[in-house]
């Protein structure tokens, strides 16, 4: 039957995912109330304006949480292949999208994730295959399962792009509606197959029924302000998923054992019913709303189906869990024990659950409840054989728990409180007092006080936490206390994991997962006290600091990372847990209590040092350098102090630039571990047993040490570039700063330098630091250049380039001096002594010409730069001059930039100005360009000697020449417009050249001279390549002539001149003549598509 129009249910539509059509005007509400007319046509208004204007897609977080690991679990599965595959069409994809190609970077996205599957298969098909024992159809449904996901982050992919859901609305709630179908599926398939790889498949439906339960809850039950998504037929599926298959998985994989025993029966009764049952309760939420939108109905079905489930579930727990594990502590004979079990488990979960879903809400039921409460505690002491003199207590305790459920009595409550720490005191020391057992390092008596104060506190919380706000201090102890009595047991039972007990040892291991399971279920009541303000923003601190502290424990094995990650923690954690409600208009922590923290942390992570010894240690197999070390704490204390400078002080700009220091700081001494004093280093009794220790000198044997004392030179040198770039050091604006910083930094480079690589002439070092001297002062005061550096700096170019020679030619000399005086060298023969002078003379001058060749290409670079700063700085103040001759006013946009520029002008700015640089630093072109053609012929020089004159380095080393300038003495009417002409006629001119080289090289003969004879061989040889060699030429020609004029040529001329490639490419025996046609091909099509480009902009210009 039909509603009329205003009392139709009305369900809210996000912006992304309203579509009419999936919705029928007899859908019922999930929130189970009914809106009014009015508000029912504003929904509808603003579910039309979403579909028209969708901004985003609004559920990435819910999305992300199953897909995004089952992402990374493939990317597992398909090993290095499937990674650089995906890598690589992502980064096409990112290009495309920076370049506003919108369309062609979604065809990206999704032929990346194709191509990425087509690797998988290729690659683990095999290895899927012998992981399922050789079963084609299971193989097959886990390939079809692992192209579904693909698939699926298609589909996520695509609703991210914008421009999708702007053209095509129904299209995106469509995709959305198929996410929401197919991830709580597929998803929980995959979850669970990771965790039956890491755990086993003993338990492989119970993971996969909890996984089905999560992504159940988080996509099939309706929120409240999203829209209404799923339609009854998906929901349906997700039910049937979440009841029937980890029963039917279970049946299959263990199809063998599943009536072998009363406790293989009840797995499948639990597999069956608790997902029911789970269900049952989401229906408290709205996830049955498409069975009825009766709220009786719901009731009714809730009640009698949950009491049904929960009778089964009983039963099953008591053989599967009770019996099977627990029997030990059962006093009672059979068959009472079962009843007595029965009366116990079923008793509590009845009355648990009517008090849950309301139903005791009358005198009678009241009653009942009481009645439940008293008889459930009586047979439950019984079932652990307590006293029947005192079965009272329990039967009184379970009296005061319902009077305080029913009455919110806590008197009541510290009643239960005090009954149920004496039952628990009793069952602990009738159990485990007398047992002679040394448990992780303590006998376990000493384990059952931690655990009966730990009981005893877990029961008392609830009731403090209910106590009025100025008592809040007691609930606020007693979780601290809990807490750390908590790490405490878990940190030994996980740690000191070994059991002695009447001369037998064995380890025994605390689960991994009982940690997990703790420290998430003490984060949750830690917020859902603090949501409640029943504790305050300390004891939060706290809290969470402690429960996350257990987490070390799973990754460090060392004894004390507990607490050491806990007192860190409480270090870093302020800034964001404590001072977090204040105004985030100015500074929440005042500067004294920045410095304080900033103090707190340093010395807590110096209280770890040990634990970071250890954790390095583990990770490099040996113990780590000292200046590993305490490289790592430096870096930890820069880390740490982040949230206090980005939250609390990311105005003050001297604690960023602090920060990044000793952030720098700590990564140079990870990098380059400096040597440090004895006094400094074994502070630890630790630390000084792992250095003492014989074991890396039997295992690696005696290693000859190499001085390390130069890297602390490099350290400073880097440290000095770093304060200098922030500021620290005004450099800027005191000159006689500058220059003692760039003479400084010489001299530490230089000094590296030669001790580092030229350890054996004293002269030659001092020519390295002039050099490296000379190199700072140059780069220093050309980026910040003062009244007199100007004319000096040419002469102090002159000079680095005179020491070039010289110190080329002196280091060979003083090589062959000291190789002639070695004793060693002194016994070979006259051929092996050429040989070794020859190699090391060689080696030493690469060295030292891959130092010139950086030092060149820092120089060009910096000219470069300084060129392109002054030409910008003299637009803007030729822009100004106009605008005050013209008279005309400047737009309101402009002047506020006008007036930024004058004052960035003014205040950061040395004294020399940009135009007093203009006007005599004439000479800053050509000796950029002489740095820059130096840098380049060095590197063709070690090309040709490290790589013997590889086809692929030109490419890398042809761009080195786009820092040529425009000068008036060697490079004339070289303009900005030419800055590609020399990189592809270098390009070009190289190959012909090494080309030529290697046809003289093939038909050389050696001794005998050239082996050319007419209508021989050789001769035929070196006449086709020449003239496959001349055919190469019209494509470069033309295409370096129009990168020199860039004007518009007949389009048919590379077409004429491309098939001329064809013929060396495919006949020549020479392949940098091959190289050379392929280059022509690519000219020629390149010509055409740039001219061709222009041509169709010029017509949308006119």
């Amino acid at each position: 039957m039909l509603q009329p129009r205003a009392f139709r249910p009305h369900i809210p539509l996000s912006s992304s995912t309203s579509a009419p059509s999936f919705f029928s005007s007899s859908s019922p509400n999930p929130n189970g109330s009914v809106t009014s007319p009015s508000l029912h046509a504003h929904g509808n208004t603003s579910s039309s304006r979403s579909l028209k204007t969708p901004s985003s897609f609004a559920h990435n977080y819910r999305i992300a949480i199953p897909l995004l690991p089952s992402a990374l679990f493939l990317l597992d599965l398909g090993g290095t292949t499937v990674v650089a595959t995906l890598l690589v069409g992502l980064m096409i994809s990112y290009i495309l999208d920076s370049l506003n190609l919108k369309p062609a970077a979604f065809f990206a996205v999704w032929f990346s994730l194709i191509f990425s599957q087509l690797a998988f298969f290729l690659s683990s098909s095999s290895s899927l295959f012998a992981a399922f024992n050789s079963s084609v159809a299971v193989a097959v449904l886990a390939s079809f399962l692992c192209a579904h996901t693909t698939f699926l982050l298609g589909v996520w992919s695509s609703l991210n792009f914008k421009w999708l859901l702007l053209e095509n609305p129904s299209i995106a709630v469509t995709l959305e509606r198929l996410l929401f179908a197919c991830l709580p599926i597929s998803a929980s398939a995959l979850f669970a197959w990771a965790s039956i790889a890491a755990l086993g498949m003993n338990n492989a439906a119970y993971y996969l029924a909890g996984f089905n339960c999560c992504f159940y809850w988080l996509f099939s039950v309706p929120r409240p302000r999203d829209s209404f998504i799923l339609g009854p037929l998906e929901s349906c599926a997700h039910t049937l998923n979440l009841v029937l298959v980890p029963l039917l998985f279970h049946v299959a994989s263990h199809y063998s054992l599943v009536l072998s025993s009363a406790a293989s029966f009840c797995d499948l009764l639990l597999l069956f019913f608790i997902p029911f049952l789970f269900q049952l309760y989401a229906s408290t939420r709205g996830a049955l709303w498409w069975v009825t939108s009766n709220p009786d109905q719901l009731h009714s079905i809730r009640v009698v189906n949950g009491a049904i489930a929960l009778v089964f579930v009983v039963v099953a727990l008591e053989v599967r869990v009770v019996f099977h594990s627990f029997a030990r502590y059962i006093q009672v004979p059979p068959p009472l024990n079962f009843v007595l079990v029965t009366i116990t488990m079923l008793g509590g979960a009845s009355a648990t659950a009517a008090y849950a879903m309301g139903m005791v809400s009358d005198a009678l039921s009241s009653v009942a409840f009481t009645t439940s409460a008293i008889v459930v505690s009586a047979a439950g002491a019984l079932v652990v054989g307590f006293p029947l003199l005192f079965l009272p207590l329990p039967a009184v305790a379970g009296f005061y728990l319902a009077r305080f459920f029913e009455k919110k009595s806590l008197t009541s409550y510290f009643a239960f409180v005090i009954l149920g720490s004496l039952m628990v005191t009793w069952f602990v020391l009738h159990n485990f007092w007398d047992l002679n057992i040394w448990m992780a390092g303590m006998s376990l008596k000493s384990f059952c006080k931690l655990i009966i104060a730990n009981s005893v506190l877990a029961m008392a919380i609830p009731g403090l936490a209910l106590l009025p706000s100025k008592l809040t201090f007691l609930s606020e102890a007693g979780l601290i206390s809990h807490a750390l009595l908590l790490c405490y047991i878990e940190n030994r039972f996980f740690n000191y994991s070994s059991i002695y007990y009447y001369g037998f040892e064995d380890e025994v291991m605390y689960p991994s997962y009982m940690v997990v399971m703790t420290t998430l279920l003490g984060l949750a009541l830690v917020r859902s006290l603090s949501v409640d303000h029943r504790i305050g923003g300390k004891a939060v601190w706290i809290l969470t600091c402690l429960f996350s502290s257990k987490l070390a424990m799973l990754f460090i094995s060392s004894k004390s990372v507990v607490w050491v990650s806990a007192v860190l923690l409480l270090a870093v954690s302020p800034p964001l847990l404590l001072y977090r409600d204040r105004s985030k208009t100015t500074a929440r922590m005042k500067p004294w209590q920045g410095y304080v923290h900033a103090c707190v942390v340093a010395l807590s992570v110096w209280f770890c040092r040990e634990t970071i010894f250890e954790a390095l240690q583990w990770w490099n197999g040996r113990s780590p350098s000292d200046g590993l070390l305490l490289g790592f704490c430096i870096l930890l204390t820069g880390l740490a102090c982040v949230p206090i400078v980005a939250i609390h002080f990311s105005h003050v700009l001297s604690a960023k630039r602090c920060l990044v220091l000793v952030v720098a700081t700590g990564l140079l001494f990870i990098l380059m571990q400096p040597p440090l004093p004895v006094s400094l280093t074994y502070q630890s009794n630790l630390i000084k047993t792992a250095r003492h220790s014989t074991d890396d000198i039997s295992i690696y044997g005696y290693i000859a040490g190499k001085p390390t004392w130069p890297s602390w030179l490099l350290i400073i040198a880097i440290l000095l570039t770093l304060a200098s770039i922030t500021s620290i050091i005004p450099i800027k604006y005191i000159v006689e700063l500058r220059t003692f910083y760039s003479i400084a930094m010489g001299v530490a480079l230089g000094i590296y330098i030669a001790a580092e690589y030229f350890l054996w002439a004293g002269i030659l070092h001092v020519l390295i630091v002039v050099t490296m001297v000379c190199a700072s002062v140059f780069v220093v005061f050309t980026h910040l250049p003062s009244a007199t550096s100007t004319k000096l700096l040419p002469w102090v170019f002159a000079l680095l380039v005179a020491l070039f020679p010289v110190t080329y030619l002196l280091e060979g000399q003083l090589r062959i001096k000291n190789i002639l005086e070695d004793s060693e060298i002194g016994n070979l023969g006259e051929e092996e002594k050429k040989l070794t002078t020859l190699l090391a003379i060689e080696g030493a001058r690469t060295s030292l010409l891959g130092l010139y060749a950086a030092i060149f290409m820092l120089i060009a670079l910096e000219i470069k730069y300084k060129l392109a700063s002054i030409l910008r700085e003299k637009v803007i103040d030729s822009g100004g001059i106009r605008q005050n001759h013209s008279g005309q006013s400047a737009s309101a946009s402009f002047l506020p930039r006008m007036r930024f520029m004058q004052h960035r002008r003014t205040t950061t700015a040395p004294s020399f100005t940009i135009k007093r640089m203009a006007a005599d630093g004439a000479w800053m072109p050509a000796v950029g360009n002489v740095a820059t053609v130096l840098c380049f012929a060095i590197c063709l020089v070690l090309n040709v000697n490290l790589t013997g004159g590889s086809n692929r380095s030109i490419f890398f080393l042809a761009p080195i020449l786009l820092l040529l300038n425009q000068d008036s003495d060697f490079v004339t009417g070289f303009g900005d417009k030419h800055r590609y002409f020399p990189v592809t006629v270098v390009i070009s001119a190289y190959f012909v050249i090494t080309a030529l080289y290697r046809t003289w090289e093939d038909v050389w003969q050696g001794n005998s001279g050239w082996g050319l004879q007419i209508g021989g061989p050789d001769w035929i040889y070196v006449v086709k390549n020449l003239a496959l060699l001349i055919l190469t030429f019209p494509s470069h020609i033309l295409f370096n002539r129009y990168v020199w004029s860039h004007t518009k040529q007949s389009d048919s001329s590379p077409w004429i001149t491309l098939p001329l490639n064809l013929l060396p490419i495919a006949c020549t025996d020479v392949l940098k003549i091959k190289i050379l046609g392929i280059l022509g091909v690519i000219y020629s099509l390149a010509q055409y598509l740039i001219t061709r480009q222009q041509y169709i902009s010029g017509l949308k210009y006119i």
